[in-house]
């Protein structure tokens, strides 16, 4: 028997192809990502592992505040200390913040949110030895005055610096112009990540990020014969209390740890898709082997006539599909190496940096692709096994295919039935209960989505039905031939339809929930904000109180005020607080008022949002102790009395307070966002003077409401379309599985197109007829798809509208016109091999074929 599966396997290689391609394509995606991410993982380790390896000992502060009142970084004298104990080779302090260089244009290099500003720390213990072994100069040296910087290698390439130039750059503070001191290349993390990295001299550093002689890290070498363990025991005392010590080996560890974390998020992440891409292919394979057995029906009758048991027989096809997967699983590994080698190149396309490192193919990635191969292919193969085993030696006398008994039907009727009910009321149940329900839509997402499958072959023909008067007035006869082959043979038919529904019941649901919330955000930004700009940080941090002093002095500027973070205690819990400007954040922001007056907040009384003064029992002219500060010295608690109940927004805190009522708790304010309100609204003028006021910083950005609107917006459709390119292999798999379709249909109709021919239908209606076949298949699959898709987008949708406000569900009717346009080119273009391949066969020929 097994010479025979080979002999089958070898005999119809050609209607072979496409099921070898689907597994192949999903053992590629898994593959590809295992060995993707192995390699990945094994060169950022080694990066880590190489940035430790002469460190024995290294500390960690996690206090930045450079006007704090409790500091607990690194003083010099501790590092003093550190640097004269017996083992220690050098005690080197590290300071660093945010920092962004301006090209020869004024705009930023990098990326904004990894731009990084360091100190240049010559090694040795006297501090002057005239390197930083965490940095290798090309060219120039390391800045040694409060005037110079140095650039890593890229962000000089990028501005067109060289030594000796000025170079603009910004922390959160106003620009300054420095000399360019060198050019050096590093490992560091924030370069890599497609940032900037600018080296100050330490004493500036210090006075940038910190206070004067304090260090946030520390990074400690061993002289020879030093025990990092002896080293760590002799430090720890020295350290503050807040501060965190552990040996190079065991930051490295931790390092290492935290790397795989992140990957293992990327991989299981990357694995979902591919598992989607290999159910679809299951779909393709099962049709393949079903249709093989239905076109070798006199030859395993034949079988079964000369002695071949039921066993034997059903072992004969589960062999053959063995047989594929192995090839299909060995050609599949050998693409995913080359999709794991284009995905490393593709990261560095995007500006960020992959450390150099080998390619990783482990033996966990051989096994899995292998053995997922051949389990999909032979689980696949497994029911149409089943059905061969029973076709009776009888059948050898006839040339008639099998069809599914009445009530065989009805079972499958029967049990589709009720697991879709199942799934529907999961999916509105969970609907129904809100956030908590997210789960329980994902489980009846998942039965609803198999039910519909189960009964695709039973909504096959009435739903086809509905477009034959049509295809018969517009394409005659081969539009008529057409839809009555589609239903021809229900069970393929659904078979084929299955893989596209999947594919688009999931783009569709990820669209309709995309675009919906993509306009609900859309509109809470424009009901919202009265704003004609907003000004943040590119890097994402808190912009300096010079910045806010600066914009109130631009020219033509109607109302300024910040939205500082703030939390306070009020009662007894916790309320996070948004310190603005009264009287101007009434210009910047649409605040509907419930109760009471905004104005009360210059009177230093506070504003309430409606949902939290329910939810405390609240009331506008209700006095609450109010605690500021708490755990620094300046502590106090003050009876504040609600000025105001207001609507919730998303663009404010819960509560709301003047700045100057929390400016003396606050050492340095955290402000992540200002807004502005300008004469004449959003103008090239007014954006131009706002610019200039901040000294053109290109650390700086200021957004109008578009910009606005666009960075929401944006960054929807980039998440949309990362889930498309991920679910393209699924659909490449599920044209694949038409295509397939298609051509076994042909081969097993030559009988029939050639009698079609001898009686007049022309080649080019032969080839329309099978085209039609397969844009009415692929359509029915996209509507069932459409159709589930957004089920499954409202019942989600459901779950998050409380939280957003004017959510409503929107049908994005120009994509969805767009998708059932894609899946008839789709059927097309599937159909031109087989449609070719019928169109040019000898009419006598195969009328002759059995």
């Amino acid at each position: 028997m097994f010479k025979t599966a080979l002999r089958n396997v070898l005999a119809h290689k050609a209607r072979l192809l496409m099921t070898v391609l689907a597994v192949m394509l999903g053992v590629a995606f898994v593959s590809g990502t295992l060995v993707f991410t192995d390699t990945l993982g094994n060169a950022y380790r080694n990066q880590s592992a190489k940035s430790y390896d002469d460190i024995a000992v290294s500390v960690s502060t996690f206090v930045d505040d450079a006007d704090s009142e409790k500091n607990d970084n690194i003083d010099a004298k501790t590092l003093e200390k550190i640097q004269g104990l017996d083992g220690v080779a050098s005690a080197t302090g590290r300071v660093s913040g945010f920092a962004g260089v301006a090209d020869q244009d004024g705009k930023l290099i990098g990326n904004g949110w990894s731009n990084t500003g360091g100190n240049f720390s010559p090694s040795g213990k006297d501090g002057k030895g005239g390197q930083d072994a965490a940095y290798t100069f090309t060219d120039g040296s390391g800045p040694v005055e409060a005037g110079q910087i140095a650039l890593d290698k890229d962000s000089a390439a990028t501005g067109k610096y060289r030594v000796g130039d000025t170079v603009r750059v910004a922390t959160n503070g106003p620009v300054k112009e420095y000399t360019l001191s060198g050019i050096f290349t590093t490992e560091d993390g924030a370069v890599n990540a497609g940032g900037s990295l600018v080296l100050f001299d330490t004493a500036v550093a210090q006075q940038l990020y910190l206070q004067p002689g304090y260090f946030q890290d520390v990074t400690i070498t061993a002289a020879p014969g030093g025990s990092e363990e002896k080293i760590l025991d002799a430090v720890k005392p020295l350290l503050p209390e807040d501060a965190e010590a552990q040996t190079g080996r065991q930051a490295a560890d931790e390092q290492a740890e935290m790397i795989e974390s992140e990957l293992s998020s990327l991989n299981k992440t990357l694995l979902a898709f591919a598992g989607i891409s290999l159910f679809v292919g299951i779909f393709l394979i099962a049709n393949t082997f079903t249709m093989l057995v239905a076109q070798r029906t006199r030859e395993l009758a034949l079988m079964r006539a000369v002695g071949a048991s039921r066993r034997q027989v059903k072992r004969s096809v589960m062999l053959e599909a063995l047989v594929v997967g192995v090839i299909a699983a060995v050609i599949g590994f050998a693409v995913g190496l080359g999709i794991a080698i284009g995905l490393r190149s593709l990261i560095s396309a995007f500006g960020a940096k992959v450390p150099a490192g080998p390619l990783i193919v482990s033996p966990t990635a051989i096994a899995a692709a292998l053995g997922v191969g051949v389990l999909v292919t032979v689980l696949a193969a497994w029911l149409p096994s089943r059905r061969a085993a029973k076709i009776p030696p009888v059948a050898a006398m006839s040339s008639v295919h099998a069809v599914a008994s009445v009530k065989s039907l009805v079972v499958r009727n029967s049990i589709g039935g009720a697991i879709t009910l199942l799934g529907a009321a999961a999916i509105v149940a969970g609907a129904a209960m809100g956030g908590d329900g997210q789960e329980i839509i994902g489980l009846g997402a998942f039965f609803a989505l198999i039910g519909v499958i189960i009964l695709i072959p039973l909504l096959s023909r009435p739903v086809i039905a509905l477009v034959r008067p049509l295809l018969r007035r517009v394409f005659g006869v081969s539009g008529n031939l057409a839809s009555q082959n589609a239903v021809r043979n229900p069970r393929r038919t659904g078979a084929t339809a299955s893989a596209l529904a999947i594919g688009l019941t999931l783009v569709t649901g990820i669209t309709v929930l995309g675009v919906t919330l993509g306009q609900a955000i859309d509109k809470m930004t424009t009901d919202n904000i009265r704003a004609d700009y907003m000004v943040t940080m590119a890097a994402g941090g808190s912009l300096d109180t010079s910045a806010l002093t600066a914009l109130e002095k631009a020219k033509g500027v109607a109302g300024v005020s910040p939205q500082q973070a703030a939390s306070l205690e009020i009662g007894d819990s916790w309320q996070s607080a948004s310190a603005v400007t009264p009287g101007a954040v009434e210009k910047v922001f649409n605040i509907k008022t419930v109760s009471g007056s905004l104005a009360t907040l210059a009177d230093g009384q506070i504003a309430v949002a409606e949902k939290t003064a329910k939810t405390n029992g609240w009331k506008s002219g209700d006095s609450l102790p109010v605690t500021f500060g708490e755990g620094t010295p300046k502590e106090e608690t003050k009876n504040l009395t609600v000025g105001a109940v207001y609507k919730d927004m998303e663009f404010l805190s819960p509560v709301l307070l003047s700045t100057k009522l929390y400016a003396p708790y606050e050492a340095k304010p955290h402000i992540p966002e200002i807004w502005v309100k300008m004469n004449g609204g959003a103008t090239q003028a007014n954006e131009k003077a706002l610019v200039d006021s901040l000294g053109n910083s290109p650390a700086i950005s200021v957004m109008d409401q578009q910009d606005i609107r666009n960075m929401f917006g944006g960054m929807i459709n980039t998440i949309l379309n990362l889930l498309y390119g991920l679910l393209a292999m699924a659909l490449i798999i599920a044209v694949l599985g038409v295509v397939n379709t298609l051509a076994m249909s042909v081969f097993e109709r030559q009988q029939e197109i050639g009698m079609l021919r001898a009686i007049g239908l022309d080649r080019g209606k032969v080839k329309r007829m099978i085209r039609l076949e397969a844009v009415v298949i692929s359509l029915f699959g996209a509507v069932v798809g459409i159709g589930l898709g957004t089920f499954l987008a409202w019942a989600l949708g459901e779950t998050i509208k409380a939280e957003i406000p004017g959510y409503a569900l929107v049908m994005p009717w120009d994509r969805i016109g767009i998708f059932l346009l894609l899946a008839g080119v789709v059927g097309v273009l599937a159909a031109m091999w087989p449609a070719r391949s019928a169109a040019r066969l000898n009419m006598l020929t195969a009328i002759k074929t059995e």
